[in-house]
């Protein structure tokens, strides 16, 4: 037996995933572009008025919209020109949307750039978790699916850390900057091998895995016997939306997966990664609201990076539990404040806890709901529902990443109270979600998840 290089996985998982710090700029960008886009000076605008609270829900939403749509494309194209091809494809979206963001000069403009953005995010989120979860031993898997969040938080702080200090220009140009990096790199990595099988494609399926692996061909055989193997099964019964609502092992699968992005949307993410300078600024903590924002970005990655660590050790649902249980706290805290701030009026003894109370809610968000729901995503379906269910799953996690974003304006203005309590009840309904409905899938192989899905022994 030789032994399997993982370090060939995580190079190429790495890769893949400099399309996650490229998702992570979109969501950030509206935290720091945002003070630009409303100020009454329009020196460092592309626009020659302040934007109303209408202008910014929809600039900050309607990422959601593209990113809900496309799905439907990307899966298709996943299972037709492949994962890494749909993953390249990406940049494309991301490169028109800063370069109509650099030359628009409207409210109009900055929401078609915003909607292909989302559709760049889209193709990501949707092609991503099924090239790692495929190209990944069982051992690994868990840590490289968890490498999509750090990623993306990476991006966020990327955009954090540069946005206040530059001009509006600048920022597109080093948002640019990123998608022309990861088509650079991700280009020399292989496609998927339970691709290249499915397609027939066996010298380079084995190719991609002895890569992968770092193995001889001889060394990679009996991998790829089991993978072709597993591969035949499934598309020897091509699925459909049908076959997912059927078989019962696929229906509990999306149920998990669907029920799992849910909760991470309405946790109230979105709303925190696009509006964090703001809510700094109306919290009026003292401490430099960009400041405070760069705070969190820096939590987020280095929290982002303990869960490649313990994903594999601790195991999903462990981990799943203990976000939802301590985000609740940190929500809790969060709307006592600003309900406080409101209703009192004096919170000079607690203006320390907005900033404590993010911390800690990313911290855990950025642990556990932030990667793992999407690394269970990765390893739930069998290849021939795989692309559809990714589609669906990732699409009402867009529905609901809308929804929350587009009214947390109006939620806003009747108390922020209001909109963190509301996710910190969400994340209580999350917690016995995961405690009831969702399995551990710690160290099976994608054959026994599909086995414990559907009641086989």
């Amino acid at each position: 037996m030789e032994p399997v290089k993982t370090g060939r996985i995580f190079l190429a998982a790495v890769a893949a995933n400099l399309s996650a710090f490229a998702v992570g700029t979109c969501l950030g960008w509206t935290s720091p572009v945002t003070p630009k886009l409303k100020t009454e000076d329009t020196s460092d605008s592309p626009l020659n008025a302040p934007i109303d609270s209408t202008d910014e829900a929809w600039i900050s939403s309607i990422v959601a919209l593209g990113a809900l749509v496309a799905p439907f494309v990307a899966g298709p194209l996943a299972d037709k020109i492949g994962r890494k091809w749909v993953l390249l494809s990406s940049s494309v979206f991301f490169v028109i949307a800063y370069v109509l963001m650099m030359i628009g000069g409207s409210v109009v403009v900055l929401l078609v750039a915003r909607l292909i953005q989302g559709f760049g995010v889209g193709f990501v989120m949707t092609a991503q978790p099924m090239y790692v979860g495929e190209i990944a031993t069982d051992s690994v898997r868990g840590a490289t699916g968890s490498l999509m969040q750090l990623f993306i938080v990476s991006g966020i702080l990327y955009v954090y850390a540069i946005g206040p200090y530059v001009s509006y220009q600048a920022l597109q140009w080093c948002c640019i900057a990123v998608p022309i990096v990861f088509d650079v790199c991700f280009f020399f990595m292989p496609e998927s091998p339970y691709y290249l099988a499915g397609k027939g494609r066996k010298m380079e399926a084995l190719k991609s895995l002895q890569f992968l692996r770092g193995q001889s061909a001889d060394g990679a055989q009996d991998e790829m016997a089991t993978i072709q193997a597993g591969v035949e099964e499934s598309m020897a019964n091509k699925g459909s939306i049908a076959d997912i609502i059927k078989n019962p092992g696929n229906r509990k699968a999306l149920f998990i997966s669907a029920g799992l992005l849910v909760f991470q949307q309405f946790s109230g993410i979105n709303v925190v990664l696009f509006n964090s300078q703001s809510i700094f600024e109306s919290a009026n903590t003292g401490l430099d609201p960009a400041v405070a924002t760069i705070i969190v970005g820096i939590v987020q990655v280095a929290s982002s990076g303990l869960t490649p660590i313990i994903a594999d050790r601790l195991g999903r649902k462990v981990i799943l539990l203990t976000s939802a249980g301590i985000m609740t706290v940190g929500l809790a805290a969060l709307g006592g404040f600003f309900y406080m701030k409101l209703v009192v009026g004096d919170t000079s003894s607690v203006l320390w806890l907005p900033v404590p109370a993010l911390v800690v809610y990313n911290i855990v968000y950025c642990v556990g709901f932030g990667p793992l729901p999407w690394a269970v995503l990765g390893e739930m379906f069998p290849a021939n529902v795989k692309s559809i269910a990714s589609s669906i799953v990732a699409s009402t996690c867009w529905i609901c990443g809308f929804l929350v974003t587009y009214f947390y304006p109006a939620l806003d203005a009747m108390g922020s109270y209001y909109a963190f309590w509301l996710f910190g009840i969400f994340c209580i309904v999350a917690f016995f979600f995961v405690l009831f409905i969702v399995m551990e899938t710690k160290g099976l192989s994608l054959q026994e998840i599909q086995d414990r899905l559907n009641g086989r022994k």
